[in-house]
């Protein structure tokens, strides 16, 4: 049983257990006052109104790019790919720890998921649309995009299937359209129930289209867990299948840094690890500015650091292996791509995303910096810059010096890179303040499910 203090170390339970006091009743009203309030808390409004602010620099660059070209952009030869893939990868990897934690954490029945699977699929569905700016805009005509998608035309021009870019056309939209579904199924009941507490009238008209005619009779609940459990069951293997299909963008290329066997799995842990130091960089303030330790307890902290922690340690394997490949082939290229990577011009990103990735996780092993939310919180931010220098080393890196030297030059980002970067920050914040206002942050009917066992547990 926890204590009084939210954030002492708790004694380890099969399933996460309410605080003495809860009901049924007061649990959905502590998570609905949150969406229901008619008075929207100030620091909401601060917080909002500077993610809009910030989200604003992202259209304004995207506007001019459609006005002048990617022209403004820092990409030349031969980094012909640059912030625009970096970013498209980041971002795509934080999209994946929503689709673990909800997706294959309930197949496996594991209940500590229940109180940060909804705004971590929530994280999924902003951080793939955060993505999903960047492959329509860097192709030079974005009105033309259309072309990707095999349709039927009169010029009988069909997109070329053995590139693996055209591939991420496909699992990117897919996995966006099943989370996009798998999100909103598990909204139904919650929707509900803020439909039949609303006071406002046009709150309840809109709940009330939102929850399809929910009645929590048995046959909805019949039909909404069998639809919720197939649901579950298409995103798992988009777990694995996404970032293994992004990863095989620069595998199947024959540019040293590029070609290696070990991406797919490489690339997969790599998401898991930046997308669970994002739910942790969420869940540590949310808790605390919304009072919510009792329904997001150390135990979820504790238990998202291991995972980052075991995701870690794959990581620094994968960078482990790039290097001792590279020295044990005999290729000549292959040996240069890692000894430009640790002293060329750039030797600075790759050194800080040694530091990033590899040795600052390694604090996880203490258990006082498991249990400090502080620290916690400040190692996950200090990972998800790593995860972002991770995609800078391998992109720009291994492009600016590639087989003939008379073609090496040095790339920079311009104003209009950086622009577009920090405002998909912008509008991913932007997106989540909102979510957060207007939808329950925590499933409502799935924590009043947890009230049984925490009964029978203090009876004990």
């Amino acid at each position: 049983m926890s204590t009084n203090n939210p954030d002492k170390p708790e004694e380890t339970t099969r399933v996460p257990v309410l605080r003495p006091g809860y009901t049924f009743g007061s649990i959905t009203d502590k998570i609905a006052a949150i969406a229901l309030g008619r008075k929207t808390p100030i620091g909401w409004l601060i917080g909002f109104s500077l993610s809009f602010g910030v989200a604003m620099m992202l259209f304004y660059s995207i506007g001019v790019l459609l006005l002048k070209g990617i022209g403004i952009w820092g990409n030349n030869n031969p980094v012909g790919w640059a912030f625009d893939i970096i970013n498209f990868v980041w971002w795509i990897g934080i999209g994946h720890a929503g689709t673990l934690i909800s997706a294959i954490l309930l197949l496996f029945r594991q209940q500590w998921r229940t109180s940060i699977n909804r705004f971590a699929e929530a994280m999924t569905l902003f951080a793939v649309a955060c993505a999903g700016v960047y492959p329509a805009l860097h192709t030079g005509r974005p009105w033309l995009d259309y072309w990707l998608f095999p349709y039927p035309n009169t010029m009988g021009i069909w997109p070329n299937f053995r590139s693996p870019l055209i591939w991420d056309v496909f699992a990117v939209s897919t996995y966006a359209t099943v989370s996009a579904l798998f999100w909103f199924v598990g909204l139904v009941p919650d929707l509900a129930t803020l439909r039949d507490r609303a006071k406002n009238r046009t709150a309840k008209i809109i709940y009330g289209m939102l929850a399809l005619g929910w009645r929590g009779s048995a046959r909805h609940w019949h039909r909404y867990e069998t639809a919720y459990l197939l649901l579950a069951g298409l995103s798992t293997p988009l777990v694995l299948s996404v970032h293994t299909v992004v990863s095989f963008d620069f595998a199947v290329g024959i540019v040293p840094g590029w070609h290696a066997t070990i991406f797919p799995p490489y690339f997969v842990a790599g998401a898991i690890y930046a997308g669970f130091a994002m739910v942790l960089t969420i869940s540590i303030p949310l808790r605390k500015f919304y009072n919510l330790q009792d329904f997001i307890t150390m135990r979820h902290i504790r238990n998202m650091a291991k995972i980052m922690l075991a995701t870690g340690l794959i990581v620094a394997y994968g960078y482990m292996m790039e290097a001792f490949m590279a020295w044990y082939s005999g290729n000549e290229y292959e040996r240069f791509m890692i000894y430009n990577r640790m002293t060329g011009p750039y030797w600075w990103s790759y050194w800080s995303l040694i530091l990033c990735n590899v040795i600052t996780p390694q604090f996880l092993w203490a258990r006082k910096v498991r249990h400090s939310t502080t620290a916690l919180f400040l190692i996950s931010l200090v990972v998800g810059v790593g995860m972002w220098l991770e995609r800078f080393v391998i992109i720009v890196v291994s492009l600016h010096r590639d087989f003939l030297p008379s073609s090496w030059a040095m790339y920079a980002p311009t104003r209009y890179d950086w622009m577009m970067f920090i405002g998909t920050l912008g509008l991913f914040s932007a997106l989540m303040f909102l979510f957060i206002r207007f939808l329950p942050v925590i499933s409502i009917f799935e924590m009043r499910t947890l009230l049984p066992e925490s009964k029978v547990k203090e009876e004990a």
